[in-house]
């Protein structure tokens, strides 16, 4: 694959930075995997070229709450290939929040050993590789009680990141919880928690203010609901008293979503927003979960477009410690070429964006290697599709397949 890719003619430039949250950028040159330079000389030579044709270049999706279990196969919805499809609905980094739709785990008997050796495991066979070119962060292990330090040790020592509090019972036992946060950071390792009423399992715990102000934890996970949200006296309290990140699913209450994300404005805290699908699970699968997250926020919630991706993207990043979210040199070159479609209330992406319109996608791109390109089985063609094309020794340039 060409070492440089070149993305010309942009028309519009969403950065993934909540603050900034677009730019008059009009190229991208990216290189070895990362974004070079932004607005490079016009005659810098690149082996590939991505024709916008006026189209918008956005951060690759982040899926910060997805549930995993072997490779693209999930038992959930007994389905294969949904890792593939969400990538075609613009999701290019996927965080895993469990791996607990394992056929056959008993929620009511899930022992330290057990929560432990299915973290490793995880971590070490679908977090180990790409599933379509996403980067999956797989291995996320469920704390329950009687964990041991060495334990954390263990998870550490393998790679795994990400901690999550679902099936803790949290009424006797804060000192032990608390603990485990403090083992966690002690390790790099982030901690997310379930909130709101009970999963589809039946067998976790509710989780509102009360639980989340002296847990404090790294992320609270579908605080609008997943699917059942926390009562709307807890959504405030939570907004106006704390201060980590707070995720919004596509499997949760709209309404309660619609009061979140005000409050957050309302207080100057969009910083905190972050946004997951919770999916496989009872939701479905559902490949334009993002998307539609990103279209609900902007064209109901008062968010502006850049403002709804950068939930998606660069806050998502930066709340789990990933470098991806962002498009500045120096980061990952994950990003999405697209545009309103025929047909479209908006004449730009954000003006689609803001009417609630669908965007299409015609070129899918991580770390500088385009991986979708002609077009996303998922989503309508935009507009103005763009052209990819490469160049060989002589200048040339010529049609090319995507990696």
């Amino acid at each position: 694959m060409p070492g440089r890719l070149l993305v010309r003619n942009i028309g519009e430039f969403f950065t993934g930075r909540i603050d900034a949250p677009t730019a008059p950028v009009r190229a991208l040159l990216a290189e070895d995997g990362r974004i070079a330079s932004l607005d490079p000389p016009a005659d810098v030579a690149a082996e590939a070229v991505i024709d916008a044709d006026g189209g918008a270049v956005l951060p690759g999706l982040i899926d910060g709450h997805v549930h995993p279990v072997f490779g693209e196969w999930t038992p959930a919805q007994d389905a294969i290939g949904w890792i593939g499809n969400y990538l075609h609905g613009g999701t290019t980094s996927m965080v895993s929040a469990g791996e607990l739709h394992i056929p056959g785990l008993d929620y009511a008997n899930l022992t330290p050993e057990l929560v432990t050796s299915i973290a490793i495991v995880t971590r070490a066979t679908t977090g180990r590789v790409r599933w379509s070119g996403v980067k999956v962060h797989a291995g996320t292990v469920l704390l329950v009680p009687g964990m041991e330090e060495a334990q954390f040790d263990r998870l550490a020592a393998a790679g795994v990141r990400f901690a999550k509090f679902l099936f803790f019972p949290f009424a006797d036992r804060e000192a032990e919880a608390t603990r485990y946060v403090a083992w966690c950071r002690a390790r790099g390792i982030l901690v997310k928690v379930h909130t709101g009423g009970v999963s589809r399992s039946g067998a976790s715990v509710v989780c509102g203010y009360d639980v989340l102000s002296w847990l404090q934890p790294d992320i609270a996970a579908h605080v609008s609901g997943g699917p059942i949200p926390m009562p709307d006296a807890d959504v405030e309290e939570v907004v106006d008293r704390t201060a980590f990140a707070l995720e919004v699913c596509s499997s949760g209450n709209y309404r309660s979503t619609l009061l979140l994300a005000q409050r957050l404005a309302e207080r100057g805290q969009l910083h905190r927003l972050v946004l997951g699908t919770d999916t496989p699970g009872g939701t479905g699968v559902i490949p334009r979960g993002m998307l539609r997250n990103i279209l609900y926020l902007a064209s109901v919630c008062g968010l502006t477009p850049g403002e709804a991706v950068a939930t998606a993207t660069g806050n998502v990043g930066l709340a789990h410690g990933l470098d991806e979210g962002v498009l500045e040199p120096g980061r990952p070159a994950d990003f999405l070429v697209c545009g309103p479609v025929t047909g479209s209330a908006g004449s730009t992406l954000a003006d689609a964006i803001a009417h609630g319109d669908l965007p299409g996608i015609s070129h899918v791109v991580i770390d500088g290697r385009v991986v979708v390109a002609g077009g996303s089985r998922q989503t309508p063609p935009p507009a103005k599709p763009g052209v990819f094309s490469c160049c060989d020794a002589g200048g040339s340039r010529f049609a090319c397949t995507p990696a």
